[in-house]
């Protein structure tokens, strides 16, 4: 758990693979007033994600790792722990971390998740909520563990499939929803 001392706002890294939407909305909420964390580095997999111009545009420190190569994450918690971070909120970041990573970092990483977990864990998860007919869907803020979405829940936002839903309004509209949850998950996470 992460604890908040003082007014000193905890030092937190965003990892991101694609567009950075809800790193938008956590930079965002970071620069207000009642934000526990400071977004002081982002971290991705992919050195052409659109995401990273935030970084540029907010002054925020940005790196780039191939994470296909051996003893990577090393380097990644070599980055980390030079920057000082404390905690680390996955935003879209499409690779599994090691558990050995994770220890690290245990009860100080979080994820969001466009499904209700425990349902549709992984990928493609608005294409099987369909498929299965759900009359609702979502999205969940969870503490990162060594199984795939599957750590603590935090917050958990709902939302009701349309008759007409498709893959692409679905994605939309969890999304919307991920915005406003992430923020809150984390003002939970200093309150427990």
């Amino acid at each position: 758990m992460v604890k908040l001392t003082g007014y000193k706002k905890i030092k937190t890294a965003v990892f991101i693979s694609g567009n950075g939407s809800n790193l938008k909305s956590l930079i965002k909420f970071s620069k207000t007033r009642k934000s526990p964390i400071t977004i002081n580095l982002i971290i991705t997999n992919n050195p052409k994600a659109k995401g990273l111009k935030l970084g540029k545009i907010n002054k925020i420190k940005k790196k780039s790792f191939n994470f296909k190569k051996k003893n990577i994450e090393n380097q990644v918690l070599s980055v980390l722990k030079k920057h000082e971070i404390k905690m680390i909120c996955l935003a879209g970041f499409m690779k599994v971390l090691s558990k050995n990573f994770i220890t690290k970092f245990r009860g100080k990483i979080l994820n969001i998740h466009p499904s209700l977990l425990p349902k549709y864990k992984g990928l493609n998860t608005h294409q099987r909520v369909l498929s299965n007919n759900e009359k609702y869907s979502g999205c969940t803020v969870h503490f990162v563990n060594s199984k795939l979405d599957s750590g603590k829940i935090i917050l958990q936002k709902k939302v009701k499939i349309t008759k007409n839903e498709t893959k692409k309004s679905l994605a939309k509209k969890v999304l919307e929803q991920e915005h406003k949850l992430y923020p809150q998950a984390i003002l939970k996470v200093f309150s427990l």
